[in-house]
């Protein structure tokens, strides 16, 4: 006999409600982050490129972190 699982509980959905909110914020946050610091790099040193090494970082973490919170949210 196939054991059913039980409706998950009102918190449980919150709960996974929230990662999925948390893989649409993380991408963008993670880019605008990487820019930033590229762009105050280039204040700083005075050049016009180290900016899209900054964005080139922000959007690999970026990517890093929604595979994290995707394969964690794949394994509930």
């Amino acid at each position: 006999m196939p054991s059913e699982q039980p409706d998950k509980s009102p918190k449980n959905k919150w709960v996974e409600i929230e990662s999925y909110i948390q893989l649409g914020v993380l991408l963008p946050a993670a880019t605008f982050v990487g820019w930033l610091i590229g762009h105050l790099l280039d204040l700083h040193f005075r050049t016009h490129w180290i900016y899209l090494v900054g964005l080139g970082f922000g959007i690999a973490a970026g990517f890093v972190q929604l595979f994290r919170v995707a394969l964690k949210t794949g394994d509930d």
